[in-house]
């Protein structure tokens, strides 16, 4: 009787995830065709209002088809481990080899910084630090596990200077990390650190100050847990990879498993850092449409000065994402009826969303990535005499669909993440679904805010230094 139950149950999810798939994928399609005719690639041409429809549609859709996953023990299943490895001789290892590869590569930046050529995407410093790190080795850390803190150059060296030891100030938390995060959004741009390797150079200095100070003053171990932007960036975009660290070394999971674990966002300082990772990709990917330029424009014609407005609209966006998932949380609460606190509900379901700044960060970096891949190669093998005229591969036509897919599957997994937080903190089935309402709804607007970024194409966002 249970291996027929065990069967029904397996086939049952397999179902589920077909469904999904297929709902996806029907979204996917669609805007693909959507986006070759708002590119001129194609003869095919669909109102925009049917395009953000199906990717809303799809996400929606597996949503639905999620909530007939009602077996706690099938659901429970999806996160626990599957294949465990305890090499730890073989980790630290390959620790020490990242460990020196992130020394020689801070020190090799800095010195190219300086020495090299101050031309913008044919410097080492500027492509090692944008193409390398802020695109490739995001992507790696989310699809496969996250070297950092082996590769992490800062914290070595902090762990060779002496420590005052301060007690880290609980009211701090991570909120360091989040205006850090925030500030340095606004640099990219305002501040020409793409196109001028010496003015990247001095702002790596000054975070090398910033966080060296903090890992000075309290111990590394506490600053790079909680204060460190960078190590916080990479912890939490890790938590959706498959390859997760343990004390016994290295387990293997199903993507996003990491994410339904209720020690991951312990406080509102990282719900707020998880909304801002959600929310610089958006912004980025807003000051570059026409709509987006127009209202720069716009605001800079009344008299603000470009700086203040990009400022403006980047904290006054974030502020918005703030209060919407905190109104949704409240919603969330009403309808499950439960007597859980409001902080801790949002505590839960924030960590579900880095499901959906992986998406995001996909569709954003892939194609920058992978197209100046070369240009880095070349760059790093002839650090102080690169190439005048880089090689950099010309990405297919069909490489934009990329983009739709992994705005859909981060807001797919999002959505199977929740609904599994939610049948953790509720007892009952209706209740764990009602729960799930207002999530979603977010989850696709966001959906089709992002697609209609997509469908608009990209200008160069205006007032930016060169």
């Amino acid at each position: 009787m249970s291996g027929r139950s065990a069967f029904v149950r397996r086939f049952g999810i397999g179902l589920a995830v077909a469904f999904v798939t297929l709902a996806v994928g029907a979204g996917v399609a669609a805007a693909s065709n959507v986006a070759a005719g708002l590119t001129g690639g194609s003869d095919v041409s669909v109102p925009t209002w049917l395009y953000l429809a199906t990717g809303g549609g799809a996400v929606g859709a597996s949503a639905l088809l999620t909530m007939l996953v009602t077996d706690r023990e099938v659901i429970g299943a999806y996160h626990d481990r599957t294949l465990e490895s305890s090499a730890k001789r073989l980790e630290s290892a390959g620790g020490l080899l990242l460990g020196v590869v992130g020394l020689l590569g801070l020190a090799g930046i800095l010195v190219v910084g300086v020495l090299g050529p101050n031309i913008g995407l044919v410097s080492a410093t500027v492509l090692v630090t944008f193409a390398g790190g802020r695109a490739l080795l995001t992507i790696v850390t989310y699809t496969v596990g996250n070297p950092w803190p082996a590769l992490n150059p800062w914290r070595r060296i902090a762990e060779a200077l002496p420590s005052a030891g301060e007690p880290y100030p609980e009211a701090y938390r991570s909120w360091p990390a989040v205006i850090a995060l925030l500030a340095f959004v606004w640099l990219e741009v305002v501040a020409p650190l793409t196109s001028s390797p010496v003015v990247l150079t001095f702002v790596i200095v000054m975070y090398s100050l910033f966080t060296l100070s903090g890992a000075a003053v309290f111990s590394p171990e506490t600053w790079f847990r909680r204060g460190d932007p960078l190590s916080l960036w990479f912890r939490c975009y890790g938590a959706v990879a498959p390859i997760q660290r343990t004390d016994d070394g290295l387990e293997l999971r199903f993507p996003g498993a990491r994410l339904s674990e209720s020690d991951l966002v312990t406080d509102r300082s990282l719900v707020a850092f998880v909304l801002a990772l959600v929310w610089e990709l958006t912004y980025s990917g807003f000051i570059v449409t026409p709509v987006g330029v127009r209202t720069i424009e716009a605001l800079v014609g009344i008299g603000l000065p470009p700086e203040l407005v990009y400022l403006a609209l980047l904290a006054g966006g974030f502020a918005a994402f703030w209060k919407v998932y905190w109104i949704a949380i409240d919603r969330t609460r009403e309808r499950a009826e439960t007597y859980l606190s409001r902080e801790y509900l949002g505590l839960r379901l924030a960590a579900p969303l880095l499901a959906i700044a992986a998406g995001y960060h996909l569709a954003h970096y892939v194609g920058f990535g992978l197209s100046l891949w070369p240009s880095l190669v070349d760059a790093v093998a002839m650090p102080l005499n690169p190439p005048p005229n880089p090689t950099r591969y010309a990405l297919p036509g069909w490489f934009g669909y990329v983009e739709i897919a992994g705005i859909l599957l981060g807001h797919v997994l999002a959505v199977w993440v929740s609904h599994t937080v939610s049948f953790d903190l509720f007892p009952g089935k209706l209740q764990s679904i009602r729960s799930q309402y207002p999530l979603i709804i977010v989850m696709i607007f966001f959906t089709m805010a992002s697609l209609y970024l997509v469908s608009q194409g990209s200008m160069s966002p205006p007032y930016v230094p060169s």
